[in-house]
């Protein structure tokens, strides 16, 4: 066929290079990733913030309050009850210390170290308004041991009651573990409620305390300043039944001194009878 003379210039157009198709599509693309992009970014910085999720441990209620468990909380240092009276212990040259609550409702007192074997060592707990019923002695006496001064109870022995101010104190002989062991004596009130008392003494030497010595460390026990009216009748009640055996000069003061000078006798106060003459 022919070419067509009547128009000259417009001669068919050759096809485009398959690489100059590459490059045109490429452009599309990167300008729509772009275009994407941009619209992406500008409905982040448009969009208002959403409320954050509540934590698993945080429960909204009907009216919108947040309500947290009391178990999801850290613990707050136990701040001594107001009004309670300070405990302390009558027994000259031997000091105490008084060891931070771990209950409002109780106080523990200690005297000795349980480390040193040479020493005597007491310590004991006042519970105020003491839940009924109560746990055994042995119980009583592993906790007390486990949650203060980290001891164990390793082995037990005899039991028995002692009469103090306080009224009947049960006894348990206990061997307690820890730098040392001791052969001490654990004990509770059984008659002074609502208070109760309980602990262990142990003896200089390993050696197991006298039932004397316990009723003596219990002797010493009172309050610096007033408690609640409970506490205050229980120990105003047991100094009345102190054992002035306990204390030598309270022991000494009880005494009847007149006329009574140790082994020397009594000095006579009447003139001998006068012998008849013969």
């Amino acid at each position: 066929m022919a070419p067509d003379e009547t128009f000259p210039d417009l001669a068919p157009a050759a096809p485009a290079p398959r690489r100059w198709q590459f490059v045109a599509f490429t452009g599309r693309a990167v300008g729509a990733v772009l275009v994407i992009g941009a619209l992406s970014l500008f409905s982040r910085e448009t969009k208002r913030p959403a409320d954050p999720p509540a934590p698993a441990s945080v429960t909204t209620t009907d009216l919108g309050i947040a309500f947290v468990p009391a178990m999801t909380l850290n613990a707050r240092p136990v701040a001594p009850a107001a009004g309670t009276g300070r405990l302390r212990l009558d027994r000259a040259g031997e000091p105490v210390r008084i060891e931070p609550p771990r209950n409002p409702q109780e106080q523990t007192l200690a005297s000795g170290d349980f480390s040193a074997i040479e020493e005597t060592h007491l310590r004991l707990t006042l519970t105020r308004d003491a839940a009924e019923p109560q746990p055994g002695l042995f119980v009583t006496l592993a906790r007390r041991a486990a949650e203060g001064p980290n001891l164990a109870v390793v082995r037990t022995g005899t039991r028995g009651r002692v009469a103090t101010k306080f009224g009947a104190v049960e006894t348990l002989e206990a061997t307690l573990s820890g730098d040392r062991r001791r052969i001490c004596t654990g004990f509770v009130t059984l008659e002074a409620r609502p208070v109760r008392v309980d602990g262990w003494l142990c003896a200089p030497l390993g050696q197991p305390p006298e039932p004397r010595a316990l009723a003596c460390a219990l002797d010493g026990l009172a309050l610096d300043g007033r408690a609640d009216p409970a506490t205050d009748a229980v120990f105003t009640e047991a100094e009345a039944r102190r054992d002035p055996a306990c204390d030598p000069i309270r022991a000494l003061s009880a005494q009847d001194l007149a006329g009574r000078t140790g082994s020397i006798a009594p000095r006579r106060t009447t003139p001998p009878p006068k012998r008849p003459r013969a």
